[in-house]
């Protein structure tokens, strides 16, 4: 008898060929190093959005021959709210733009813009020389700053989250609000160099343009170091590009965008009040020294910056819904304790807002990688960018003249149950939304594809 032995043809599985733009897998310290180097940039923008309304009373004076600082300061904040109007034209432009090009290229983009706003604010010439030239001038700046920082969240959230490995994308994604907050940090305490160092009359003349020429010069730095970083591998990987991509994400998406809505009513609101107006309404309501609650505001987004890291890895850990409810329920609760029990002190104003900050660190670090894992790659930036742009400059860009307005017309203690409202409201969105800790990113390339997700640990 005769055997035979089967042979076998070994196979080869060809070696897939990386789509155009696509990059390789790289090692934990690439990733930190293009994560590092987007968020250098995402602080020198946002050190720019700062400075602005860091020295609204000098700029002012540049709008308008009279010379009522009153009147400065408000001629110069109606323009600071030029670029909140401008924000969702460029979450809808620029995430476009990502989405069409890629999250690098947006990124630069969004930062040579901001330089551009920055440097023609820096180089505007006074009411006095110019005439109406001078406000139209700087009306331009504003607007151009506006479109760069609508664009540059939704941009830079997609660009960390997609370099990000699955495990730990909100502990990536805490950069994102500790860079911001340390650009913003940088301009007050430069215009706090810059007040201790020149002479009021040197400020007035020249003093004032520095921060905006210096965040000029450090934004086409950031623009620089932008420039070397590679496309995410998730992007790199789609072959879809949509054109018309906000008007896509909305109709083929609409309760995702819903929720991006949802998700920002109460954090936009809340961030702009206790982060940013918290200090200048102790000055006018209780009569704190500038210094006393400048230094408050200071010491707790200090403390800020270091728990956001670690927030990250509970979001990672534990989910992002969570603590987003941590959030929601946090603030609907305690928003009329924290407006309630502030007064003259500034112990008790950083006391205020640093748990009102580690609350809203709760949010930080979840919201934005929640949002984008709702979206599949193709629309990602476009999908988050314009809902939320439009939802931060209607209720984030309003809430200091609301709270002003109200206390003006005898009705100060109707703002803590406002900020409480919207909480609310979040809190259903919250309620609503599915996890999505699992998603996995770079299984998700069609514009209506469903997010796949993956194993759960073992």
């Amino acid at each position: 008898m005769t055997t035979h032995t089967p042979t076998h043809t070994p196979t080869h599985t060809p070696t897939p060929t990386p789509l155009p733009g696509a990059t390789p897998a790289d090692s934990g310290r690439d990733r930190l190093r293009r994560v590092t180097a987007a968020s250098v940039g995402n602080a020198m923008e946002w050190f720019d959005w700062a400075a602005f309304v860091t020295f609204a009373a000098l700029l002012g004076a540049q709008l308008q021959p009279a010379g009522d600082t009153a009147a400065d300061v408000t001629t110069a904040l109606s323009v600071f709210a030029v670029g909140f109007l401008f924000r969702p034209l460029g979450g809808a432009l620029i995430g476009a733009y990502c989405d069409r090009r890629g999250r690098s290229a947006a990124l630069r983009l969004s930062l040579l813009m901001m330089a551009g706003g920055s440097l023609l604010i820096a180089l505007v010439p006074p009411y006095r020389t110019v005439g109406v030239l001078a406000p139209v001038l700087l009306v331009i700046g504003r607007a151009v700053q506006g479109l760069s920082a609508g664009g540059e969240g939704a941009a830079m959230t997609t660009y960390v989250s997609e370099t990000a490995p699955a495990g730990r994308r909100c502990l990536y994604s805490s950069a994102i609000y500790v860079s911001t907050t340390l650009g913003t940090l940088a301009s007050t305490l430069l215009a706090l160099l810059l007040h201790a160092t020149l002479t009021p009359a040197q400020l007035a003349a020249w003093g004032w343009r520095v921060p905006f020429a210096l965040g000029a010069l450090l934004a086409l730095y950031g623009w620089y170091l932008r420039g070397r970083m590679p496309e995410t591998p998730v992007y790199g990987a789609v072959r879809e590009r949509p054109r018309n991509p906000a008007w896509q994400a909305v109709r083929r998406h609409p309760r995702a965008a819903a929720r991006v809505v949802g998700f920002t009513l109460g954090a936009t609101v809340v961030y702009y009040t206790f982060a940013a107006y918290l200090p200048v309404y102790a000055q006018l309501r209780y009569g704190m020294s500038a210094n006393a609650a400048l230094w408050a505001g200071v010491a707790a987004q200090a403390v800020f910056m270091a728990a956001l890291p670690l927030l990250g890895m509970a979001a990672d850990r534990f989910g992002r819904r969570p603590l987003l409810l941590v959030f929601g329920c946090g603030f609907v609760c305690l928003s009329p304790v924290f407006m309630g029990v502030l007064s003259g002190s500034a112990v008790r104003l950083f006391a205020v807002m640093t748990a009102a900050l580690l609350l809203f660190g709760c949010y930080a670090v979840a919201a934005p990688v929640a949002t984008l894992e709702m979206f599949p790659t193709a629309l990602r930036s476009s999908g988050v960018g314009l809902p939320y742009a439009l939802t931060v400059a209607l209720f984030g860009g309003t809430a200091p003249f609301l709270n002003e307005y109200l206390a003006a017309h005898g009705h100060a203690d109707w703002y803590r149950w406002y900020v409480a409202a919207l909480c609310l409201l979040s809190t259903v969105s919250f309620l609503a939304y599915r996890e999505t800790k699992d998603v996995d990113l770079t299984a998700v390339g069609r514009t209506t594809g469903t997010p796949a997700r993956t194993a759960p640990p073992a």
